[in-house]
Parts: structure tokens; C-alpha cells; sequence
């Protein structure tokens, strides 16, 4: 990937809002050959899309946690994945090396509704848990190092 790739890369990642006139004037191209530049990251999927980063406080989610999981039955099928896709508390699913086989962050709304989600979790993908709550998120979602 070239430099001015990269560059266009780390600028909509810490600024998704940026126009192709201020990432213009940040490379040193011209705002059609950024556009072109952009279109043709999204078109290989090294931009996969753009979303906005919403304050979990202020929509009534405080509580994260992250949670472990691993089959009760070790020789079930691996499609934890599958089994709780439709839980929309689940922010993301990590496939791990180590004891569990997944990671799941979740988002809610108190200490009861991790309970319910958890036994939730537990019944749809017939799975252990062990569950770490956030007590503070000093950063997250930094720009990689291109």
C-alpha cells in the first residue's frame, strides 16, 4: 500500500467526517484524486465503512463487560458465533487462543440486565461464562499504526 494510501487511511480514521477538500489540503493532492483514492479503499475494503462513536453513558448503556466463553460439551459443533448473532447487547465477538474460545463485548444498562444477558448467553450457545465488568475505558478505538 502506498504512503499517500496510508496517510488518507489514518486521517478518516481518526476523523471519518473529514471532507475530500480538508484530506485534499492534508496529502497534497487534488480533491478528485482523493475522491478517486478513497472510492478505490472502500472498493478493496481496507475502508470498510464509517459509523459514528456513540457516548454508551449517555444512551443508558454504562456498563461494558467483556465475556468469556467456552462449550460445556468441548466436542459441539463451533457455532457460538451463529447461536448469539441476534443478541444486540453483544458489541463484538472475538475468536481467542487460550481457555475460552470467544471474547464477547457487551453493553447495558445494569448490573441485572448483565445477568439476564448473561444467562441469555448462556442457554442460546450452551456455553461456561466468565464475565470482567469495565471500570473505566481510558481510550478505545485508536487509529492503527500505518
Amino acid at each position: 500500500m502506498e504512503d499517500t494510501d496510508r496517510q488518507i487511511l489514518l486521517l478518516l480514521a481518526r476523523d471519518g467526517r473529514m471532507s475530500f477538500t480538508d484530506l485534499a489540503k492534508e496529502t497534497g493532492l487534488s480533491v478528485s484524486a482523493v475522491h478517486q483514492r478513497v472510492r478505490r479503499l472502500e472498493k478493496r475494503g481496507a475502508i470498510q465503512g464509517f459509523s459514528a462513536q456513540l457516548d454508551a453513558e449517555q444512551i443508558g448503556l454504562p456498563l461494558t463487560a467483556f465475556i468469556s466463553i467456552k462449550p460445556i460439551d468441548p466436542a459441539a459443533p463451533d457455532d457460538a458465533p451463529e447461536r448469539l448473532a441476534h443478541i444486540e447487547s453483544i458489541e463484538a465477538c472475538h475468536s481467542v487462543a487460550g481457555d475460552e474460545n470467544y471474547i464477547l463485548k457487551v453493553r447495558v444498562a445494569s448490573p441485572r440486565e448483565l445477568e439476564d444477558l448473561l444467562q441469555q448467553i448462556r442457554s442460546a450457545a450452551n456455553v461456561n461464562t466468565r464475565t470482567t465488568i469495565v471500570l473505566s475505558t481510558p481510550y478505545e478505538g485508536r487509529p492503527p499504526k500505518l
